[in-house]
């Protein structure tokens, strides 16, 4: 592809990043070019962010139903696994499968939830509410 002939369709992420590319230059050389992205792309990374509000809305509707704890709404919401929780928590996996009970994370200490509420960047009584800034994306 000529370097004139790059993509530069906005996308989602148009903001946070760009595309490194090989294009070939004015004297055939090859070289490299910034995108912004191009709409196949784009239209890609919208659907996947679709899918992720929706994970994160279903989350949201099971706490606040009891269903689940808190816990799996910030994880959705923050886009973390088990693993990156507690290798950001310093809980173990199991013992985050058992937080994820709701009778359970209702008893959780102040302490634990603290820790919770700075991994995910929120106040223990948004951690206990349901309540986060969902609209970062």
């Amino acid at each position: 592809m000529k370097k004139e002939e790059l993509p530069q369709d906005p996308s989602v992420l148009d903001k946070f990043t760009k595309d490194l590319c090989y294009v070939v230059d004015e004297s055939g050389n090859y070289t490299t070019g910034l995108s912004r992205g191009w709409e196949v792309k784009a239209a890609a990374l919208d659907l996947a962010w679709d899918d992720i509000k929706e994970r994160i809305e279903d989350a949201r509707q099971k706490a606040l139903k009891g269903e689940i704890s808190p816990l799996l709404f910030f994880m959705e919401l923050r886009l973390m696994d088990m693993d990156t929780l507690a290798g950001y928590s310093g809980f173990w996996k199991w013992q985050i499968k058992r937080h994820m009970k709701p009778n359970v994370f209702k008893n959780l200490s102040e302490k634990k939830l603290q820790r919770y509420a700075k991994v995910f960047e929120v106040s223990v009584d948004d951690l206990k509410n349901v309540r986060g800034n969902e609209n970062q994306f």
